[in-house]
């Protein structure tokens, strides 16, 4: 019999930030806290960018933004924002998504994996990937449990379950 695999990937769908983005932008523009303050949300590029006329106010729409992304499944470990900054008579905050898994942090998941979960279990680093092959489909779901139960510092999705 073939060996059962999954890849660990770290991706953001951008439709549902996007959606999120959208639902933020639209509870910021109707709230009464934030009329008349310059209060907006909107992408820069590939950055998400959050002004208001206030330190506290810009945090604020942070705030409403994440309560969007978690509510659509996106782990706020995704999102990378910055602190508020002052230009001019408004404060900015700059957010962007990390995707993809650097190589040190695939070789902490591939460490964990080979100290802590079974035996015979094998991970290999693929680009920003890591592909955990084994004999036993449920040594796999041992693992795929064993890295939901860490604290990693970056998001995780796990996708091509064979």
């Amino acid at each position: 019999m073939a060996d059962s695999s999954f890849d660990i990937v770290s991706k953001v769908e951008r439709q549902e930030v996007d959606n999120a983005l959208n639902q933020a932008s639209r509870e910021i523009s109707q709230r009464y806290d934030f009329k008349n303050v310059g209060a907006s949300i909107a992408w820069s590029g590939e950055r998400i960018e959050m002004r208001a006329n206030s330190e506290e106010r810009v945090k604020a729409i942070l705030d409403v933004f994440q309560s969007k992304l978690v509510k659509r499944g996106i782990s706020l470990k995704a999102l990378d924002a910055g602190e508020p900054q002052a230009s001019g008579k408004e404060y900015k905050i700059f957010a962007s998504l990390q995707e993809g898994i650097s190589q040190e942090n695939a070789k902490k998941v591939a460490k964990i994996i080979r100290d802590e979960g079974p035996k015979g279990v094998k991970a290999q680093v693929q680009g920003e990937e890591l592909r955990v092959t084994s004999k036993s489909r449920d040594d796999l779901q041992t693992v795929i449990a064993l890295i939901k139960g860490k604290d990693l510092d970056f998001a995780v999705q796990f996708v091509n379950y064979r």
